[in-house]
């Protein structure tokens, strides 16, 4: 059976010894020094080959001693469980609801698919459509098209290329069910095109970062700067188009030049707080910047997220 190398660390070895190393473990059932002859035990420092593992260990795993063959069992089936998992997660499948954790890892720029249809026209139109899909950052590439159910076939090669298999009008095979629930890979069946379109599109719109626009509200002129108050500059205007909101981002215009940006620390009307002021009329407003003088234009503006689309 499978024999291993162990130096011994702390305490005694015996023939006898219950052991666990990572997944695997054993009784001692033989031990030998470096000469190959017979030992009984085995005490610090000593190197010593022995027999009895359940299978062969991993270079570098840590050799405990255990009171019985229960306690190693478990403890062995245990880091066996943990390991498992680990590597079903570093090899997680591709499929449309982890796409975009895939693309944030950099571990793809491209949507490998594998398309099946009732017909060939079928299979043509879903690819032609598909094909529209996509930026520079991923785009679909087309592992197979065919006209057919699902197979075992089309199971392996999606889980060995790591793709997403797109049927239309077909239905998957017995086996296949089978492999895919042990492989782990995305299947989609539809019975409308456009389902599927809408699908794989959301999919990759969701990879794209939301575009931001920006949108100018109103402009103020500068009539008078005030003394600096606790809240920031103060400063009176009349608001000479659009309007400005108190929750407004606003820029400082000097003949056209931008020497300030911020956002308004207070809006006022007379002594009273407001959230809008509108054109033709005269408001005070704080902002932190102690350079503005009259005649200075402050353009209101606010930054609007939207969707990203393809």
């Amino acid at each position: 059976g499978p024999v291993g190398t162990v130096l011994v660390q702390r305490g005694t070895l015996k023939i006898g010894d219950y052991f666990v190393m990572g997944s695997i473990h054993g009784r001692i059932r033989a031990m030998y020094d470096e000469r190959g002859n017979s030992m009984e035990e085995a005490g610090p420092s000593i190197p010593v080959e022995i027999s009895g593992l359940s299978n062969v260990p991993e270079v570098g795993e840590i050799f405990v001693i255990l009171e019985d063959e229960k306690k190693a069992r478990q403890i062995a089936e245990e880091h066996e469980h943990k390991l498992r998992s680990e590597n079903m997660m570093a090899d997680q499948k591709t499929s449309l609801d982890n796409l975009f954790s895939k693309i944030e890892e950099g571990k793809a720029s491209e949507l490998r698919l594998i398309l099946k249809g009732d017909v060939q026209g079928s299979v043509e139109a879903l690819k032609s459509s598909l094909e529209q899909i996509g930026d520079e950052r991923i785009s679909p590439r087309f592992l197979m098209c065919s006209v057919g159910n699902v197979t075992e076939t089309d199971i392996t090669l999606a889980s060995a290329s790591d793709a997403i298999i797109v049927g239309f009008n077909v239905k998957m095979d017995a086996k296949a069910k089978e492999i895919r629930a042990v492989e782990g890979v995305d299947v989609r069946l539809y019975e409308v095109i456009y389902n599927a379109l809408d699908d794989v599109k959301a999919a990759m719109e969701g990879l794209l970062e939301p575009e931001i626009r920006e949108e100018i509200l109103g402009h103020l002129e500068v009539r008078q700067v005030f003394s600096t108050g606790k809240n920031g500059m103060v400063i009176g205007g009349l608001v000479t188009d659009g309007k400005i909101l108190r929750n407004a981002m606003i820029r400082v215009l000097r003949k056209e030049e931008n020497i300030f940006e911020g956002s308004i620390i207070s809006l006022k009307r007379f002594k009273e707080d407001v959230q809008e002021v509108t054109q033709n009329y005269e408001c005070g407003i704080a902002i932190d910047f102690a350079k503005i003088e009259d005649g200075d234009i402050v353009e209101a503006y606010e930054q609007i997220e939207e969707s990203a689309r393809l």
